[in-house]
């Protein structure tokens, strides 16, 4: 007996979901290899540059390159609060946390959304999205409260500007997407993601030159910048926006939530992170609270 059309639709956004959140969830790990090796900035610039180097044939091929130009600005402008300054906050941060907490800390992104949108967009949340939004926030204070030392680490960097610093990579994305939605609406979604790693990229090019290792990385911080390009950024965005279309965009913002999981695992078999039973419970007050803020729980009457 075949499967109709509607359960093969169904299965295949449900592998796409899956492969993303997996996808997703290992650049925490490939960050983490290059970062020893590049340093924060030059390892952002590295990932955004190759992600750019793989979207933007796929935007010729396409004939887009028209309207991208004609949106350079724009599209340029959401790419430094949409991957290059994140990518430069969690490439910094995860010198002294482990992938596991800070890929917790990035399911928040959803929840600072909802309040960016609130202000800038007068998107008011019900009753329950403001409580997903206290709940939230009490969730990412247990797990910050465990990390609040300012003291550096063994990294030299202290636990608790790691934290600020996903945190800050959070904010950014909001803002970011309240401003794509402002004013991208409209645009192929090809032509934000790729032009987004352009300006990225022209963004983070002079600093991370000026901040280039003096010691040439090695071979294995290579080919993780390159995973963490090609595979986390410049494949991950093809899929996102091809889940978005067969499932819609409240399935693939709940792709937040599943990412933690497979970065918890990779962060454990591969590079043997403790994971603590205080911060799986923080993960999951913080994923509640981020589904009821953005709607896609709702408590009932």
């Amino acid at each position: 007996m075949t499967a109709g059309p509607s359960e093969l639709k169904n299965k295949r956004w449900l592998n796409d979901f899956m492969l993303l959140a997996a996808i997703w969830g290992s650049s925490f790990l490939f960050t983490r290899i290059a970062v020893v090796d590049f340093g924060p900035l030059p390892t952002a610039a590295v990932r955004v540059g190759i992600a750019a180097a793989f979207l933007l044939p796929l935007v010729l091929l396409r004939g887009l390159g028209g309207v991208l130009l004609k949106n350079w600005r724009r599209v340029f402008l959401v790419g430094l609060f949409n991957s290059g300054i994140p990518f430069a906050c969690f490439a910094f941060a995860l010198l002294s946390i482990t992938t596991g907490l800070s890929a917790i800390l990035n399911a928040t992104v959803p929840m600072f959304g909802a309040i960016v949108a609130w202000f800038w967009l007068k998107d008011r949340p019900t009753g329950s999205r403001v409580l997903g939004l206290l709940i939230g926030f009490a969730g990412v204070a247990m797990l910050a409260w465990d990390k609040a030392t300012f003291k550096p680490d063994a990294s030299g960097v202290a636990p608790g500007w790691a934290v600020l610093a996903c945190l800050f990579a959070c904010v950014c994305y909001a803002l970011s997407a309240s401003y794509a939605k402002r004013h991208l609406t409209g645009l192929p979604p090809l032509v934000t993601a790729a032009g987004s790693q352009i300006g990225a990229t022209v963004g983070l090019v002079l600093p991370a030159v000026w901040l280039w290792p003096a010691q040439t990385p090695g071979g294995g911080a290579w080919l993780a910048v390159a995973a963490v390009g090609v595979l986390c950024t410049g494949i991950a965005y093809v899929l996102y926006f091809r889940l978005i279309e067969t499932a819609g965009p409240a399935r693939a913002l709940a792709v937040t939530f599943v990412v933690p999981v497979f970065a918890v695992f990779y962060g454990a078999v591969f590079l043997g992170e403790v994971v603590t039973l205080w911060m799986l419970l923080c993960a999951v007050v913080i994923i509640c609270g981020t589904a009821l803020s953005t709607g896609l729980l709702k408590l009932g009457r």
